[in-house]
C-alpha cells in the first residue's frame, strides 16, 4: 500500500483500559462463552461503575443514605501495589485498529477544510464495518451529531460520498441539548438503546458548550472535556469532538487548537487536519494520543465524491519487546489445543519456568491486554469451586 519502512501505520490495539468484571466469568467452561468483543471485554457500554451510580429508583434519599454518601465522600479510596497487581485489566477493542480507540478525542481543523466529510467517512465505515485506508474496522453503531447542518444537506453529502449503499447502523441528528443541559442523558439513552454503539461524533464543540464569560478559561475547557471523558470511560466508546484551529501558527501544530491547553490536557488525544495551501486537494491528518504512537496520515480528496483517500501514512513504529513466557504460552495454545485451564502451579510446570506461581500470576495479570492484542489470547484469573483457576482461550480476532 505504501513504503513500509517509513510510512506504515502499525495496528496498535490501545486505548482506555477496564478491569475485568466478576460477572464476565460466570461459567466454568470458557468454550461456551460468547466470542463477540462486547462479551470478551465486559458489559460496560451502558452503565457507569457501581461506585459512581446514583440511586435511580425515583424516591428521595433517606437521611441515613445521605449520611452514608457524605461519609464515603470523606474517605480517600486507595489500592496497594499488591492489590493492584491482583487486578486484571483488558484493553477495550479499537474502533478502527491503528486509528480510533475508545476515549474522548478532539478533531480540529480550520473552517471549511473538509472536517465534516472526513467525520462522515469515519462514521460510515464504522457503521458498515468496512476497512478504512487499509485499517481494519470493528463494526458498530455510529452516532453523528451534525449540529451545524440540516437533514437535506446531510442527505446530499451522504449520496455524493457513498451513493445508495445505505446502512441502518449510522444514526444522524441535527439537534442536541447542551453539555450543561441534557446532552449526557441523551447520549446515555442512545447507548442504552443501541448497546453496540462504538463511535459518537459531535460536530461541533461550540454547539454543545454552555455560554459564559469564562468559557475559554483553562478550568472551563478542562471541565468540558472531563465531563465527556467520564461518559466515554464507562461506556467504552470513542467520541470525536470536532473543533476549530486558530489562525496563529505554532511550532507544535496541536497548539493551534482553539482554546486553552485545558482541552488537550483532559482529552485522550487529538486529530489535526491541515493543508499547506487552502485550495489544495491534499491534506495531512496528524494524530497524537496518550496511549498510541504519533502518526501523520497524508490524504487526497476525491473531487467527484469528496471522499478523503489515503496517499501514505507515517508512524513512529516501536516493535514490542519479546517475552519468552508469553511466546511459550502462545505456542502452547496453537493448533488443536486453543484452550487451557489449571492452577498457576500447573502452568509454571507446563511452561517450565522458574517463576514462582504467585509471580507468574502477577505477570499474566499485568500482561492481559498484551496477550489479547498481540497473541489473540483471552486470559482469565478467577475463583471456581476448585479454587483459583487460570483460563486461556485463543481466538481469531475480528477484523
Amino acid at each position: 500500500m505504501f513504503d513500509e519502512k517509513k510510512t506504515t501505520a502499525p495496528h496498535w490495539s490501545v486505548g482506555a483500559d477496564q478491569e475485568q468484571s466478576s460477572h464476565i466469568f460466570d461459567k466454568t467452561s470458557i468454550s461456551d462463552r460468547n466470542t463477540d468483543c462486547n462479551g470478551l471485554f465486559g458489559d460496560s457500554r451502558a452503565f457507569a461503575p457501581e461506585s459512581d451510580r446514583s440511586i435511580d429508583s425515583g424516591r428521595p434519599l433517606t437521611v441515613a443514605e445521605q449520611l452514608q454518601i457524605y461519609h464515603d465522600a470523606k474517605q480517600l479510596k486507595t489500592v496497594t501495589m499488591s492489590e493492584l497487581y491482583e487486578k486484571v485489566f483488558q484493553t477495550r477493542p479499537p474502533v478502527i485498529e491503528g486509528l480510533l480507540y475508545p476515549g474522548t478525542y478532539l478533531f480540529a481543523g480550520a473552517p471549511k477544510l473538509g472536517k465534516s466529510f472526513l467525520m462522515m467517512e469515519f462514521a460510515y465505515h464504522v457503521a458498515t464495518g468496512t476497512s478504512l485506508w487499509g485499517f481494519p474496522v470493528r463494526q458498530g453503531t455510529a452516532l453523528y451529531l451534525a449540529l451545524e447542518d440540516e437533514q437535506k444537506r446531510l442527505q446530499e453529502r451522504l449520496y455524493r460520498m457513498f451513493g445508495t449503499d445505505c446502512t441502518e447502523h449510522l444514526h444522524l441528528a441535527t439537534r442536541a441539548d447542551s453539555l450543561s443541559g441534557l446532552l449526557i442523558d441523551q447520549l446515555e439513552r442512545f447507548v442504552r438503546d443501541h448497546p453496540d454503539t462504538s463511535l459518537v461524533i459531535i460536530d461541533t464543540l461550540q454547539k454543545i458548550r454552555e455560554a459564559g464569560a469564562d468559557q475559554y478559561s483553562y478550568a472551563n475547557d478542562y471541565e468540558v472535556i472531563a465531563r465527556l471523558k467520564e461518559f466515554t470511560d464507562y461506556t467504552g466508546i470513542c467520541l470525536l469532538l470536532v473543533h476549530h484551529t486558530r489562525k496563529q501558527q505554532a511550532d507544535d501544530k496541536f497548539e493551534m487548537i482553539s482554546g486553552t491547553n485545558g482541552l488537550m490536557g483532559a482529552a485522550d488525544g487529538a486529530f489535526l487536519l491541515h493543508k499547506d495551501k487552502r485550495v489544495s486537494s491534499e491534506a495531512v491528518l496528524d494524530i497524537s494520543g496518550r496511549d498510541q504512537p504519533d502518526q501523520s496520515i497524508y490524504l487526497k480528496r476525491n473531487e467527484e465524491t469528496l471522499v478523503w483517500d489515503l496517499e501514505k501514512a507515517e508512524s513512529e513504529s516501536l516493535p514490542p519487546i519479546p517475552d519468552p513466557i508469553l511466546d511459550a504460552l502462545a505456542g502452547m495454545l496453537s493448533g488443536e489445543h486453543p484452550d487451557w485451564c489449571g492452577t498457576a502451579t500447573e502452568l509454571a510446570e507446563v511452561l517450565k519456568t522458574d517463576l514462582k506461581p504467585n509471580k507468574l500470576t502477577m505477570k499474566l495479570n499485568i500482561n492481559a491486554s498484551r496477550l489479547w492484542n498481540e497473541y489473540g489470547i483471552l486470559y482469565e484469573n478467577t475463583h471456581t469451586h476448585n479454587g483459583r483457576q487460570i483460563i486461556f482461550r485463543r481466538e481469531e480476532k475480528e477484523a
